[in-house]
C-alpha cells in the first residue's frame, strides 16, 4: 500500500510538471515569436509590430499601408514577372545538384536555394557568388539564435543573434545602395521596388534602416518555410514514384514533355501553370501532410464562447494546423499521401471551411501564399522535367518538427545530369538506373 501511494504521488506530481511546463512553453513560445518579429528590426524602425499572431508567414501582418503594398509585391502580376527568374534559379540549382559527385544534403541545399531566389528574384540584388554564400552563412547563424531567450550575455545565443543580424544589415545595406544607384537595364519590378514605390505613393519615404528591416522580413518569409516544403515534395517524390510519374504524363498532356523525356522548350507561365491539376493537388497535399509550422497565435479581440467554454476578450489563444488536418472529418485516410484527394472529382478541402488551412486562414492568411505555391509548383515541374533522383541513404529519415518540420539528417538524395544535347541519363550512371526514380 505504501508503494502504491508513493506512486499514486508520484504520478500527481509528474503529471503537475506537466502541466506546469505546457503552460509556461506556450507563454515562452509565444514571447519568443514577439522577439522574433522585433529581432529582425532595429529598434529606430517605425514599421509595426502585430499582436496576437505567431508570425508565420511574417508577410500580411503589419500596417494597414504595408498590407497594400505586400498584396502588390504579391499580386498576379508580379508573380507573373517573378515566374522566369524563379525558373532560372530553381534550373541552376538542379544543374549544379545533379553535377555534384556526391549526394547532397537536401534541406541544406534547398536553405541555399530558397534564399537565392529571396536575393536574387524578390530583392534583385546583384551580389557575387562568393558574397552570396558568406551572407548565407551569417543568415543561418542569425536565424539559429533568433528565437533564443532574451539574455544579452558574451557567447549566449542572443548575443550571436544580434551580431549577425548588425552583419547581415551591412551586407544588405550595401546591396541596397547599390540598387538603387542602378535602376537601368531592369525587365521587371522586385519586391522592394514595389516597397519603396508604393510607400511613396502613401506619403512615407522609407529611411535606410525601414528598408533595411524590410528586406531582411521579406527574406526571413520566404526562407525557412519553403525550404521544408520543399524538402517535403522531394521526400514525397522519391517515395512515390507513381505520383512522379502521374505528373509528367500530366505535364506530357500539356506539351511540356516530350514522349522521349525531353522537355519542351519554353518558359513557364502563369497560365500554364494554373491549367495543371494534378501539379497543384500535389503540392495540397504536401502542404496538407507536411505543414512547415504546426499553428499561430491570434488575440481575442471580443469575449466568445467555444464548445461550451467562454473565451475572454484579450486573451491570446492558438489554433493548430497540423491537428485541424489530421482531425478534419473531410480528409479520408489522412496518413496516407493521396493527392487525388484534392482531385475535382473529391474535392476533400470543399467541404466545410477552415478543415485545410496551411497558411493560415481569416483576413491574416499569408499574402506571400501564391509565391509559395507558384515556387513549388516550378521545382515539381523542373522535377519531373529534368531530374533523375535517389535516396542515398537506406531508409527515409525521421522527421521533426522544430523550428519547422524538417528531416533529421537533412534528406540524402543523389541528383543524376541529364546530357544537354541527347537529353538521356549520362552512361555512368545507368548502372544505378534500377534504383533511380
Amino acid at each position: 500500500m505504501l508503494f502504491e501511494g508513493l506512486e499514486l504521488v508520484s504520478a500527481l506530481a509528474t503529471l503537475a510538471a506537466c502541466l506546469v511546463s505546457v503552460t509556461l512553453l506556450l507563454a515562452v513560445s509565444q514571447q519568443l515569436w514577439q522577439l522574433r518579429w522585433a529581432a529582425t528590426r532595429d529598434k529606430s524602425c517605425k514599421l509595426p509590430i502585430p499582436k496576437g499572431s505567431m508570425g508565420f508567414p511574417l508577410i500580411g501582418e503589419t500596417g494597414h499601408w504595408l498590407l497594400q503594398v505586400f498584396s502588390k509585391i504579391f499580386s498576379h502580376e508580379a508573380l507573373e514577372s517573378y515566374l522566369p527568374k524563379i525558373q532560372l534559379v530553381i534550373q541552376d540549382t538542379l544543374r549544379a545538384w545533379s553535377s555534384h559527385p556526391e549526394a547532397i544534403n537536401v534541406y541544406q541545399e534547398a536553405q541555399k536555394l530558397t534564399f537565392r531566389m529571396a536575393i536574387r528574384v524578390l530583392l534583385g540584388f546583384s551580389i557575387p557568388e562568393e558574397d552570396l554564400g558568406h551572407l548565407f552563412e551569417v543568415y543561418q547563424q542569425f536565424v539559429e539564435n533568433v528565437f533564443s531567450l532574451p539574455v544579452d550575455l558574451p557567447f549566449s545565443g542572443y548575443r550571436r543573434g544580434i551580431q549577425a543580424r548588425q552583419t547581415l544589415q551591412k551586407g544588405l545595406e550595401k546591396a541596397i545602395r547599390e540598387k538603387l544607384q542602378c535602376t537601368q537595364g531592369k525587365d521587371y519590378s522586385d519586391a522592394l521596388d514595389l516597397l519603396i514605390e508604393s510607400s511613396k505613393e502613401h506619403g512615407k519615404e522609407m529611411t535606410m534602416q525601414e528598408l533595411k528591416d524590410g528586406t531582411l522580413e521579406l527574406i526571413f518569409a520566404a526562407y525557412a518555410t519553403t525550404a521544408s516544403a520543399s524538402t517535403s515534395l522531394i521526400m514525397q517524390l522519391l517515395k512515390h514514384p507513381t505520383v512522379l510519374e502521374k505528373l509528367r504524363e500530366e505535364l506530357r498532356a500539356h506539351g511540356m514533355l516530350h514522349s522521349s523525356g525531353c522537355p519542351c522548350e519554353g518558359a513557364l507561365r502563369l497560365d500554364t501553370l494554373s491549367g495543371l491539376r494534378y501539379l497543384d493537388c500535389v503540392i495540397k497535399e504536401v502542404m496538407r501532410l507536411f505543414t512547415p509550422i504546426s499553428g499561430g497565435y491570434r488575440t481575442v479581440l471580443q469575449t466568445f464562447e467555444l464548445d461550451g467554454f467562454q473565451i475572454p476578450k484579450g486573451w491570446s489563444v492558438m489554433y493548430s494546423i497540423r491537428d485541424t488536418h489530421d482531425t478534419a472529418p473531410v480528409f479520408k485516410d489522412v496518413n496516407v499521401f493521396d493527392p487525388d484527394r484534392f482531385s475535382q472529382a473529391r474535392s476533400e478541402d470543399k467541404d466545410g471551411r477552415f478543415h485545410y488551412l496551411p497558411f493560415g486562414g481569416g483576413v491574416r492568411t499569408c499574402l506571400g501564399k501564391h509565391l509559395a505555391k507558384l515556387f513549388l509548383k516550378v521545382l515539381a515541374v523542373e522535377l519531373a522535367s529534368t531530374s533523375r533522383f535517389e535516396l542515398a541513404s537506406r531508409t527515409f529519415p525521421r522527421i521533426t518538427l522544430v523550428p519547422v518540420l524538417h528531416p533529421v539528417d537533412g534528406l540524402s538524395v543523389k541528383f543524376f545530369g541529364l546530357d544537354s544535347n541527347q537529353n538521356k541519363i549520362l552512361p555512368e550512371t545507368e548502372a544505378m538506373l534500377s534504383a533511380t526514380v
